[in-house]
C-alpha cells in the first residue's frame, strides 16, 4: 500500500490524524475537550472537528504530561489552568520542594513493580 505523505506543520488534522499521529483512540481526544477547556478545535458541519496547529501542539502536551510524565487528568488541568509549559511544569517546586504532581519517576518504578508482579503471578 503506497505511503500516505505527512501533512505540514502548520495544516488543520481531522480527529482521526491527530488520534493516529498520537498513537491514541479517538475518543481519547473527545474526551480531552471535556477536561482541558484549552483543547477546543474548529468544529464545522455534522460536527467534524478539525485541530489547529496550536490544538495539535497542546495535545501532544497533554498526551506527553499523562502517559510519559506520569501526571494525572487533575495534574495536567492545574498546569494548563496556571499556563505553566512542559519545562516549567517539571521544574516547578511547590514551596515544600516537591513536584505539584506524583513524581514522574515514582510512578514509573511502580509501573514497572506492578508489570513485575503480573507477570510472576
Amino acid at each position: 500500500m503506497a505511503e500516505v505523505p505527512r501533512k505540514g506543520d502548520q495544516a488543520f488534522r481531522t480527529i482521526g490524524e491527530l488520534a493516529d499521529e498520537l498513537g491514541i483512540p479517538q475518543h481519547i481526544l473527545r474526551y480531552w475537550e471535556t477536561r482541558f477547556p484549552q483543547l477546543r478545535p474548529l468544529q464545522r458541519a455534522g460536527n467534524r472537528r478539525y485541530y489547529r496547529p496550536a490544538d495539535v501542539a497542546l495535545a501532544h502536551r497533554i498526551h506527553r504530561l499523562l502517559n510519559e510524565d506520569g501526571y494525572t487528568v487533575k495534574g495536567v488541568q492545574q498546569l494548563l489552568a496556571n499556563g505553566k509549559g512542559m519545562a516549567e511544569a517539571a521544574a516547578a517546586p511547590t514551596s515544600a520542594g516537591q513536584s505539584s504532581d506524583f513524581p514522574a519517576d515514582a510512578l514509573r518504578a511502580l509501573r514497572k513493580r506492578l508489570r513485575d508482579a503480573l507477570d510472576q503471578g
